[in-house]
């Protein structure tokens, strides 16, 4: 019998209960994307401590990137009776079914880091950053930085169909629209990966002029930022002089490219989603209590002048 039976089960016992006492009793699983970038990576090991951390029983499933591995995760997750079950979902479309099977088993969902395209009360709530904000911050970044420069973008998208790739670009193209000396000329995706990314640069640098019509480079995050860096310096160019590179996550690499001259500015995502989602479990268990759809995270700008030397140190242990 799952927490949430026992709790409808025994109503005046369980008020009683610490929120540390449900924790202790919960079996949580915990469907991730994969582990196509640093970033996702620092995000399993943050959730796995998390959860240790709180005596919760993770039970975790990698999908390899694929949707139906994530549904066939989650199926499994209901029919083991799991009290509650995390999603990173690696699209936005095609929940429906399996998010109401979960709802019908009344195993509450809460989805980390990305969106789905589904109606609100399939799931309890969403972990997420603003991610059409990371994209403003981003391009408003970029806008001060070459002010009147004519400066031609090319654009490092992340997989297509995902929250993120869709959001980030959008904040992006809303920051630079009023700058018509700042044009997005090429645009590709990279799959969120660090040799996708270095690939699709490499062409990038190919059809402009061997790099040199490129003033900046956007990447949807710093792995395929990491990627093109590497591109940048194949070719013979100075990434961070000749080509400018600003990229969302602020994981530790990008901080090492940063402090080498290599890359501008990055935008941070933070890889705790899951101590926010469990606060928000722990309580709903304990009171019945709904807590808000959406928990927005802070993008926050990061720069050379904030000691990335200091950044990456602090950042390196953390499952990246």
């Amino acid at each position: 019998m799952s927490v949430l039976s026992r709790l409808a089960l025994g109503a005046g016992v369980s008020i009683l209960l610490s929120t540390t006492a449900l924790a202790a009793d919960l079996t949580v699983g915990f469907s991730q994307i994969g582990s196509e970038s640093g970033w996702r990576a620092a995000e399993t090991s943050v959730t796995k401590a998390e959860a240790e951390k709180r005596g919760i029983d993770l039970k975790f499933a990698d999908a390899q990137q694929k949707q139906e591995n994530q549904i066939k995760a989650i199926r499994g997750f209901i029919a083991q009776g799991v009290d509650a079950i995390l999603v990173a979902p690696v699209v936005a479309t095609g929940w429906e079914a399996v998010l109401g099977e979960a709802k019908d088993a009344k195993i509450p969902v809460i989805l980390l880091d990305r969106g789905v395209d589904a109606p609100q009360d399939l799931y309890l709530t969403s972990i997420a950053s603003d991610q059409v904000e990371e994209g403003r911050v981003a391009g408003r970044w970029l806008t001060e930085t070459v002010k009147d420069k004519d400066c031609k973008v090319v654009e490092l998208q992340g997989t297509v169909g995902s929250t993120p790739a869709i959001n980030r670009k959008k904040g992006f193209e809303e920051a630079i629209a009023d700058h018509k000396n700042i044009s997005i000329v090429r645009s590709q995706t990279g799959d969120f990966t660090r040799s996708k990314g270095k690939e699709v640069m490499e062409g990038f640098i190919k059809a402009e002029n061997g790099g040199k019509g490129i003033c900046a480079v956007y990447a949807h995050n710093d792995d395929m930022a990491v990627g093109a860096i590497q591109a940048i310096k194949d070719a013979g160019l100075k990434p961070g002089s000749d080509i400018l590179v600003v990229s969302i996550d602020a994981v530790p690499d990008i901080f090492a490219a940063m402090a080498a001259g290599e890359a501008n500015a990055t935008v941070e995502l933070t890889p705790n989603m899951a101590g926010p989602a469990f606060d928000a479990l722990e309580a709903y268990l304990k009171d019945g209590k709904e807590p808000e759809k959406f928990i927005i995270t802070e993008s926050k700008l990061y720069t050379p002048a904030d000691n990335p030397k200091g950044e990456y140190e602090a950042r390196k242990g953390l499952g990246y």
